[in-house]
This record gives C-alpha cells, structure tokens and sequence, in this order.
C-alpha cells in the first residue's frame, strides 16, 4: 500500500501519539509498504538523515499556546491536494484534529481519496483543565464532525469506542497499542541508577513518567506520594518528562526527583530500577506508560480504565480502583509503600500480563483494515451507476 500519514505530532516530540505513530510509521515501512508522514515543520536543525523506512514531508506549523515544546499543523489543503495528484496515495490516515488534520480529511475527500482517522486524545475532556469548560460541547462536535468525514475511526481500548459511538462518532475500529517488551524489561534494573536516587534495596522508589500538563491530574498523584512518603519514609519519588507544570512541580516537591525527558532506553532503564507506578491520570485513552510499567515488572496502582482495564487483574498483577474514588486510590499506594509482599507478588505477575501485546500484532490487525478500506473504496468506484 501506498501511505499519507498525516499526524500534528511526531518523534522527536515524546508523548503517546508521537510514539505510536513513529512506531506505526516504521513497522508498516518495513512491512513493504510505501509510508509518507505529513507532520509540522520543528525548529532547529534537521536529522542528519531520514529514516529508510518512511519518508517525511515538513509542513507549516506554530507552537501550542502555552506549551511550546509541542506544535500544531497549520491549514495545508492546497499543498496536500498538489501533492497527493502528483503522487496519489492509496489511503490517507490522519492521526489528530488540529487544522492539518482536519484539511487533510478535506483534502483526501475532495481527491476522492479514502481517508481513514485515530481518536488517541481526550481533547473534549481536557477543557476542564485549562479554564475552557464552556467550550466542551463545540470541541466535542469538532471531533466528532472531523472523524465522522472519515470512512473509518480509530481509537484504542473497546471501551473508548463504546463511548464515541455513545456520543455520535460512527465507523469505529480497534487501533490497540503494542509495548515493546524487550525494551522495556526487568533485566534493565540498575543498581547504579537507583544510588543517584539515594535508594538501596530497602527504599520503595516510585516512579511516575508522562507529559507535566494539567490534564494529568497532577495534585492526586502528589497526595498519593504525601500520603506513601508519611506512611513509609523510605520511599523515593522520580519523575521522568517535561511540562508546563514542571518548573512549578519542581519547586514544591524538593523530595522527588526529576529527570525532564530521557531517550526510550533511558526510560526503559528508570522504569526497570524502580518498584511502584502510580497511575492518577483520567484522561487517558489508552496510558502507554501503564503497559511500559507492566512489562518493566512494576507494582501498578492507577484507576479502572483504559489500560489498566484491559491488562490489570486486581489484586493478581497490580492494582485498579474505580474512576470516581481517588481516595481508593490514595489507599493502595499507600498499601503499595508498606507491604513489601505485595509489592513483590504484584512485581512478579506483572510483566506477563503485556507480553501477548506486541507491536507486531496490533500492527498486522491495522494493516489489515487498512487494506479492508481501500479494497472496499475501489470496489465502491467501480460500481455501475444507477439509472
């Protein structure tokens, strides 16, 4: 298959939907077929080469307000439609709803192109975060008129795309996320590591890794450390990423320590050195850091959605309490600071909970559908018409 992707964030940028995408881009790139990304052109120098796998077309673009280390696409109709008659693709797949995204469903469609589309961010929900509450229902018609335009929507737990089509999103489709379990594996403890954060076998460190933005419920996870640092004092706290919130957390949590953004081996290494992952987030449609907890052998705590739905089994290999009680959640990592037997019997299972879910797998389901689309697209052109 020829491929356009067409995504407003992308590797190098760390967060969940720039990660599954680099990962999607190269997987299906070396599975034969032909993969364009379309992404907003980023500051400073370009890579010294392009990945042979993919090939990558830098389009305009402008930080996110307030938070610059991410970017949005802007308009690009005109340039994508030049482009895909020059060089038509087989399907386009868009992978976010910003200005890019939303005129390459346009664009795709006016080409009479099929167009399919990924659902990988709650945007709807996060306007309680930023003061935009008002706006919910115009953001949620937004996404659901974007994705609706498309012959096919994307999102990555069933239980999410039971809730789209409650709210009026059709076409819908599982796009799981895989984990790489070989990167993200106990054997990468390090001993080494774990003194730079001051712990010895006998401190619990907990660690907690994502985006530091509002949406990521933040103070609940600071008192679930208050509440595990009182009841053990041997526990250290390490936090891995960058955020708007980073300076602010910084400066009220002396205690923690925090790394800003590492390489995926980094993580994989702090992740591994650690023993507790809190999980406080609400606004997750999926939570890759969960899976990558899992298969680094973590104890887990985190709420009963997403993920930890899919791949926890309470009490067996972490810890899952409903989405409306944090203060459960505050009750089992504190649990997770003081039982040491717990926290060795959830380590134990943990890992094979996430090893069936490799990025092999969800990538040949994709590639599947995919190809479902376009055979069905062409057989839809060749109709004969109706007299």
């Amino acid at each position: 298959m020829k491929l356009a992707l067409v995504t407003e964030t992308f590797p190098p940028e760390i967060n969940g939907v720039a990660m599954t995408f680099g990962v999607i881009a190269r997987e299906l790139g070396r599975r034969g077929h032909a993969v364009t990304v379309y992404r907003p052109r980023r500051p400073g120098p370009l890579p010294a080469s392009t990945p042979a796998d993919f090939t990558e077309v830098a389009l305009p673009g402008l930080p996110v307000p307030g938070y610059p280390l991410l970017r949005f696409g802007l308009p690009a109709g005109s340039a994508l439609r030049r482009r895909w008659r020059a060089d038509r693709p087989d399907l386009v797949h868009v992978a976010t709803e910003g200005p890019l995204g939303a005129s390459a469903v346009s664009a795709a469609r006016s080409l009479g192109l099929p167009v399919t589309s990924s659902f990988h961010t709650n945007f709807h929900a996060y306007t309680q975060h930023y003061g935009y509450a008002p706006l919910h229902r115009l953001v949620l018609w937004w996404l659901r008129r974007v994705h609706n335009r498309t012959a096919r929507t994307f999102a990555p737990t069933t239980q999410l795309c039971a809730e789209l089509e409650a709210l009026g999103f059709r076409d819908l489709a599982l796009l799981s996320r895989g984990v790489d379990t070989w990167q993200f594996h106990p054997a990468r403890r390090s001993g080494d590591l774990r003194l730079s954060w001051k712990a010895t076998p006998e401190n619990p460190v907990v660690i907690h890794a994502g985006r530091m933005a509002a949406e990521k419920n933040y103070p609940l996870l600071f008192e679930c450390f208050a509440a595990m640092r009182a009841a053990n004092p041997r526990c250290r706290f390490v936090l891995v990423g960058d955020g708007p919130l980073r300076p602010r957390l910084q400066r009220d949590h002396p205690e923690c320590t925090f790394t800003g953004f590492i390489s995926r081996d980094e993580l994989a290494r702090h992740y591994a050195s650690a023993d507790i992952y809190i999980h406080a987030s609400l606004t997750e449609t999926f939570g890759n850091v969960l899976t990558e907890a899992l298969a680094s052998g973590l104890a887990v705590a985190g709420f009963d959605y997403a993920a930890a739905r899919q791949f926890i089994q309470h009490g067996y290999n972490g810890l899952a309490v409903p989405s409306d009680r944090p203060d459960l959640l505050l009750a089992v990592a504190t649990r997770l600071a003081t039982d040491s037997a717990l926290r060795a019997h959830l380590r134990a299972s943990a890992r094979a909970a996430v090893e069936p879910q490799s990025w092999e797998t969800v990538i040949a389901h994709f590639e599947s559908d995919l190809a479902h689309v376009i055979a069905r697209s062409r057989s839809t052109a060749l109709e004969p018409a109706v007299v």
